[in-house]
C-alpha cells in the first residue's frame, strides 16, 4: 500500500471538504399540483450550465443546417412550435424566471425517436419521434413537457454537481488508500450502481410528473403520457435490468403516470373551459 505524506493528506482532505462545503442547497422549482419539493445540492453554477448549453445548442443547429436536417419540414416545425407556445407559459407555475428564458424550439430530421431540452430552454424534437410513433399533439405535449421539466429542475446541473463531488471523493479515497486505477474504477462503478443510476431514475420520475402537469395546464390531455409510453415500450427493444437502467421500467413509468395524470385531470378540464 502506498504511503501518503501527512501534509499532502491534509491538503487533499481540505480540497475535498472545500468542494463539499461549496455545494449549495437550492429549491429549483415550486412543487406544483404534483408536489415536487425535493431540494437539490448544486456545485456547478446555473450560469455555467446555461452558457455551455447555448454554445452546444448553436453547434448542434449549425451541424444540422449544414446537413439539411434543420427544420426540413415546415409543417412539423410549425406543429412542434405551436405545442411549445402553449407549454412554455405554464412553466411559471414551477419557476417564474423560466418565463424570461431565451427559449428556442427546432426540429431535427432524424430517424431517432427522441427529444430534449437543454438548460435555459433550448429544445430539439427529432422527426423520428413524430413519424415512428404517429404521435398526437397530446402525446407530443407529454414528451415536450417532460423534457422542459428536466430544464426547470436543472437536472443536468444537478448531475454535473453530483459527479464532480463523487469524482473528487473517489480520487481522494483511491489516493489515501493506494487503490490505483483499478480500485478507483471499481469505486466509480459502485457509485453509479448505488447513487448515480437511482438518482437519474428519480430525475426521470420528477420530469414525468411535472410534464403531465405542464401538459394539463396547457390544455393537453395528461392521459396521453400513458399512451405515449405504451407506444415507446413497443418501439424499444428489450429493456435493461432496472438496477442497471438510468430510466424507470416502462411498467413502473406507466403506472406512475396513470396516477399523476388523474391527479392533474382537473387542471386539464379547467384549461379546456377557458380555451
Amino acid at each position: 500500500m502506498a504511503l501518503i505524506n501527512p501534509i499532502l493528506k491534509n491538503s487533499m482532505l481540505a480540497v475535498a471538504l472545500a468542494g463539499l462545503v461549496a455545494c449549495e442547497t437550492v429549491q429549483t422549482t415550486q412543487g406544483g399540483a404534483v408536489g415536487i419539493d425535493r431540494k437539490q445540492q448544486m456545485l456547478v453554477s446555473s450560469q455555467e450550465m446555461e452558457a455551455a448549453s447555448s454554445k452546444e445548442y448553436a453547434q448542434v443547429l449549425a451541424q444540422a443546417r449544414d446537413k439539411g436536417q434543420l427544420n426540413r419540414s415546415a409543417a412539423q416545425t410549425q406543429r412542434v412550435r405551436a405545442v411549445a407556445n402553449r407549454l412554455i407559459p405554464q412553466t411559471g407555475v414551477f419557476r417564474q424566471d423560466a418565463l424570461q428564458w431565451k427559449w428556442e424550439v427546432n426540429v431535427l430530421a432524424s430517424d431517432e425517436a427522441n427529444a430534449w431540452c437543454m438548460p435555459g430552454g433550448k429544445i430539439a424534437v427529432y422527426s423520428g419521434l413524430i413519424d415512428k410513433l404517429n404521435i398526437s399533439d397530446d402525446e407530443l405535449a407529454a414528451v415536450m413537457g417532460h423534457e422542459i421539466a428536466h430544464a426547470l429542475r436543472e437536472h443536468a446541473r444537478e448531475r454535473a454537481s453530483q459527479q464532480a463531488v463523487a469524482n473528487s471523493a473517489i480520487s481522494l479515497g483511491a489516493a489515501l488508500l493506494g487503490l490505483g486505477d483499478v480500485g478507483q474504477q471499481s469505486a466509480q462503478y459502485a457509485y453509479m450502481g448505488l447513487m448515480g443510476l437511482p438518482n437519474s431514475r428519480a430525475n426521470e420520475t420528477e420530469a414525468d410528473r411535472i410534464g403531465v402537469e405542464l401538459a394539463a395546464r396547457a390544455g393537453y390531455d395528461p392521459k396521453a403520457a400513458v399512451t405515449l409510453w405504451q407506444k415507446m415500450a413497443k418501439l424499444g427493444g428489450e429493456e435493461p435490468m432496472k438496477f442497471l437502467s438510468t430510466h424507470p421500467s416502462s411498467a413502473d413509468r406507466i403506472a406512475d403516470l396513470t396516477v399523476y395524470a388523474q391527479r392533474v385531470e382537473p387542471l386539464y378540464r379547467q384549461s379546456r373551459k377557458t380555451r
